[in-house]
C-alpha cells in the first residue's frame, strides 16, 4: 500500500482540519476529567443498568434480550470479518457496531447478576419490587468494581446511542444515494450492519431505565476523535485510500466537510436524546400503571 507524501499533510487545510477536530477532543476531556475529580459516589443507581422500565416485566426478559442481541450482532461481524477480512475495521461502521456488542455482552453480564440478585431477594418474590429495588441500590453503591463496570456501560451506551444515529443516518441518506453504481452493491449484509445496531439499541432503551444525559456527548466526541485519529495515522504510515470520501484532505472543501463532520454530532446526539425523551413521557400517559420510571 501507498503512503501520502510530505507535501499533503503541508497542505494549509490539513492544519484547519485538525484544529476542527482537536479542538473539542480538548474540551471534552477537560469536562471529563473534572467531573471525575467532583464525583465522590457512583453517578447512577445499579438497579437502573438490569432492570426494566415497566412494573411487571421481570428483568430476566431483559437479560434474554441482551443476549440474544449480542448473539446477532455477534454472528453478523463475524460473517461481514469472514467475507471481507478484518480490513473492514478501518470503517466507523464496524467501530460502532462492534462497541454496541460490547454493550451487549457488558450488558448480559450485568443482567445476569441483577437477576441473580432479585431472584435470591424474598422481597422481591412477595411483590415489593419497589422496596427490593431501592435496598439493592443502596447496598450496591458502595461497592467499587461493580460501580466502575456499571459507569462504563453507561458510557457504552451513550457513546453508541450518538455513534448509531451517525453511522445510518450518513450511510442511507448521504453515502447510499451517492454511490451506488458498480463499485458498490447495497447488499442483505451490509443493510443489516447498518440498521440493526440502532434497531437493537433503540429497542433496549424502551425496555430498560438507563440514564441518558446530555454530558455523554462529550464521550461520543472522545469517541469520533479517537476514530479520526486513527486514520490520519493509517494514513501517516501505510495507506492513502480514504474509507469516506469527506475525510479527504487534498481538497480546499475539506474544512467544511470536518466542520460538518464535528457539527453533526450535535444532532444525532440530540435525536436519541429526544427519543428517550419521548419514551418517558408518551409511554407514562399511556401506561401509567404499567410504565416504571427511574427513582
Amino acid at each position: 500500500m501507498s503512503t501520502l507524501s510530505l507535501d499533503y499533510w503541508l497542505q494549509w487545510q490539513v492544519l484547519v482540519c485538525a484544529v476542527i477536530f482537536i479542538v473539542p477532543t480538548a474540551i471534552a476531556l477537560r469536562l471529563v476529567i473534572n467531573r471525575r475529580r467532583r464525583e465522590t459516589e457512583p453517578t447512577i443507581k445499579s438497579t437502573d443498568l438490569w432492570v426494566p422500565c415497566w412494573r411487571n416485566l421481570h428483568p430476566l426478559w431483559l437479560l434474554c434480550y441482551r443476549a440474544s442481541a449480542f448473539v446477532v450482532m455477534a454472528l453478523l461481524l463475524y460473517q461481514t470479518v469472514a467475507n471481507l477480512g478484518f480490513f473492514v475495521f478501518i470503517f466507523y461502521t464496524q467501530w460502532t457496531f462492534a462497541l454496541v456488542g460490547i454493550y451487549f455482552a457488558l450488558g448480559t453480564i450485568i443482567s445476569a447478576r441483577g437477576c441473580w440478585l432479585y431472584a435470591r431477594n424474598p422481597l422481591s418474590r412477595r411483590g415489593e419490587r419497589e422496596k427490593f429495588l431501592k435496598t439493592a441500590a443502596e447496598e450496591n453503591s458502595s461497592e467499587q468494581w461493580l460501580g466502575f463496570w456499571e459507569n462504563f456501560m453507561q458510557i457504552i451506551y451513550q457513546i453508541s446511542a450518538g455513534a448509531v444515529m451517525l453511522t445510518d443516518i450518513v450511510f442511507w441518506c448521504i453515502l447510499l444515494p451517492f454511490m451506488t453504481g458498480e463499485n458498490f452493491k447495497l447488499t442483505l449484509l451490509i443493510g443489516l450492519m447498518h440498521s440493526v445496531n440502532a434497531i437493537f439499541l433503540l429497542l433496549d432503551s424502551v425496555l430498560s431505565n438507563l440514564q441518558f444525559t446530555w454530558f455523554g456527548i462529550t464521550y461520543f466526541i472522545l469517541w469520533s476523535c479517537s476514530y479520526v485519529v486513527f486514520q490520519w495515522s493509517l494514513h501517516a504510515c501505510c495507506l492513502s485510500w480514504w474509507p469516506y470520501p469527506f475525510m479527504e484532505l487534498n481538497t480546499p472543501w475539506a474544512p467544511l466537510w470536518y466542520l460538518c463532520l464535528a457539527l453533526v454530532h450535535i444532532p444525532c446526539y440530540g435525536l436519541y436524546a429526544l427519543l428517550i425523551k419521548a419514551k418517558g413521557q408518551i409511554f407514562s400517559r399511556l401506561f401509567p400503571q404499567a410504565f416504571l420510571r427511574s427513582y
